[in-house]
């Protein structure tokens, strides 16, 4: 069975194109001289860039990690303890984030790279052979609405926070941009539009991506970004419904342990060990010693295991939330006192985006919230994934569900969006408080007048 894997092989991919499209060395042109319109000419290039949007998809500031670190440390009040002197994070966990923060530039600027990088596929698509068209267009689709999810999510209010199609969300940029003008600045799009935008790119992504695509996306990869839209716009007939596709398509399996889903340790001085990837694994960011980069285990990864250390998690948010016999609660390792994550304890291990428990907690979460069994039971569905942490299921209410996709996911990136979307207040903080939406970057506000910034900054 093929699974699906970001591989970060853009540099790689454009070095073997070079190489056997010229005769002698001296026939390279240096790529920063290629003109725009010379660019995507040839199929070799045009695979070449859609290579190079899965790298950007999968850069450290976007789904390679400090995204949804950043997600984590606004949504937390309890469980890490940060010791960094990152002034960035700082203000990610202190809830006070300004509009100068470069961690949140960088995440606004991968975003719209990786955006940019597709539609330039996107408008190429004629330069390709018939029999990789829709494939290739169905890769750029899931990759731009997985993109614009990523966004607006982050710099735009909740779905369920006012009205999506009154509040501002981010621009829908849906043609390449070759060069900067003040006729292609474009305003925010509300946050409904850029939800429907990704909506459309997943959907039409899942109808031509295949079953199977080797390290790329695929038909499930699709319908598994949609099921997590769905959820967090509270469609849960919708969830249900795509999670179940995955689910039923039978190409993947939970890891037998937890431990089993996540790479394995790498030492720091021990020669380079990529993480395994699993059957588990719907979608996910493959990182080598020779590219890319793994943003997770550079802040919750100790010194031992290559990070930095910074962010430990307290003994006492282990303790009050997993019981004794939680094999979950096993996944933290002990060094020089402090406690730390045990699921990026390798720097050159895969990050996974999606994996197929989740699926089984929107399933069973989007069920029991409408009394209905699509695919299966709630109970049912809970039992699959707290068996693997060797628990045993009695009883699948909501709370029992969101419970254990909290332990599930735990520093995953999902604790800020299952706050709002379940209207759950962080400590002492409204969950749809201002301070807990990133600011639009003051670059990106000086250079495009027709942006509006967040309320409260």
């Amino acid at each position: 069975m093929k699974k699906t894997y970001i591989y970060n092989l853009l540099l790689l991919s454009m070095l073997m194109v070079a190489a056997s499209s010229c005769k002698k060395p001296l026939d390279i042109n240096p790529v920063d001289d290629v003109e725009q319109d010379q660019a995507l000419t040839t199929p070799k290039a045009v695979e070449s860039a859609l290579i190079g949007a899965y790298s950007d998809l999968g850069s450290r500031n976007f789904y390679g990690g400090r995204a949804a670190l950043m997600s984590d440390f606004l949504a937390d009040t309890t469980a890490i303890n940060w010791t960094g002197t990152y002034e960035e994070l700082t203000q990610t966990i202190n809830k006070s984030l300004l509009k100068t923060n470069l961690f949140v530039d960088n995440v606004w600027r991968d975003g719209f790279k990786t955006i940019n990088d597709v539609n330039n596929v996107l408008a190429a698509l004629d330069k390709l052979d018939e029999d990789r068209k829709g494939t290739v267009e169905g890769e750029s689709k899931f990759i731009r609405g997985a993109a614009y999810f990523n966004l607006v999510r982050l710099f735009g209010k909740a779905y369920n926070d006012g009205s999506p199609a009154a509040n501002l969300g981010v621009p829908i940029i849906l043609t390449p941009t070759t060069v900067i003008t003040d006729a292609n600045y474009v305003a925010r799009a509300s946050v409904a539009d850029v939800y429907a935008q990704a909506i459309k790119d997943l959907t039409e992504a899942e109808e031509l991506l295949p079953d199977e695509n080797g390290f790329f996306a695929t038909k499930s990869s699709a319908a598994a970004m949609l099921a997590r839209i769905y959820l967090q716009m509270g469609n849960y007939t919708a969830a249900a419904t795509a999670a179940d596709r995955v689910i039923s398509s039978g190409l993947y399996k939970l890891a037998a342990t937890y431990s089993g889903a996540f790479p394995v340790k790498q030492k720091a001085g021990n020669p380079a060990q990529a993480g395994s990837n699993t059957d588990e694994d719907i979608f996910a960011i493959q990182v080598t010693k020779l590219a890319g980069f793994n943003g997770f285990n550079e802040f919750y990864g100790s010194s031992t295991y290559n990070g930095r250390g910074d962010a430990s998690i307290y003994e006492d948010w282990i303790d009050e939330n997993f019981t004794e016999d939680d094999t979950r609660r096993d996944y933290f390792y002990d060094d020089g006192g402090d406690l730390y994550t045990s699921k990026f304890a390798n720097t050159y291990g895969n990050v996974p985006v999606i994996r197929l428990a989740e699926m089984y907690l929107i399933r069973a979460e989007s069920n029991v919230r409408m009394g209905t069994a699509i695919g299966d039971t709630p109970l049912a569905d809970l039992t699959m994934v707290r068996t693997r942490a060797g628990l045993e299921t009695t009883t699948a209410t909501l709370d029992d569900i969101l419970k254990d996709r909290k332990l599930e996911f735990a520093f995953e990136g999902f604790a800020l969006h299952d706050a709002k979307r379940t209207e759950t207040n962080i400590g002492k903080i409204e969950w749809k408080a201002d301070r807990l939406v990133f600011p639009i970057p003051q670059r990106e506000m000086d250079a495009n007048k027709k942006l509006v910034q967040n309320a409260g900054y």
